[in-house]
């Protein structure tokens, strides 16, 4: 069965998603919109670099941009994606708490072999 429209847009959503810098940019833009100058020296990484992940959030309509004066401000389109970034947080610490039990388990395994 082929996908629905709306399983591809998701799709292209998580995809948009699915990179530690783009991460890290939108987890800067929760606390307010920056420029590309701004996220370039919170963020330790070059221009280009910055450049090129917000042109594929733009494009997904993960993020917007606004001209102010001589420099475009980004912001998150929308103030869901900080409770999505918590949400996974949270999945991600269950799965390293049942990561935590399994190596607890293996180490006991061990020990008594």
């Amino acid at each position: 069965m082929p996908a629905t429209s709306l399983q591809t847009f998701k799709a292209r959503f998580f995809r948009a998603l699915a990179h530690p810098t783009r991460i890290r940019i939108l987890e800067t833009l929760i606390k307010g919109d920056r420029s590309v100058q701004e996220l370039q020296e919170a963020l330790d990484l070059e221009q280009p670099v910055v450049s090129q992940q917000l042109a594929v959030l733009r494009n997904q309509g993960i993020v917007t941009s606004a001209k102010q004066g001589l420099s475009v401000r980004y912001a998150l389109r929308d103030p869901a994606i900080e409770e999505l970034l918590t949400v996974a947080r949270r999945i991600f610490d269950n799965h390293l708490v049942d990561t935590g039990s399994m190596l607890k388990e293996l180490r006991r395994e061990a020990r008594r072999a």
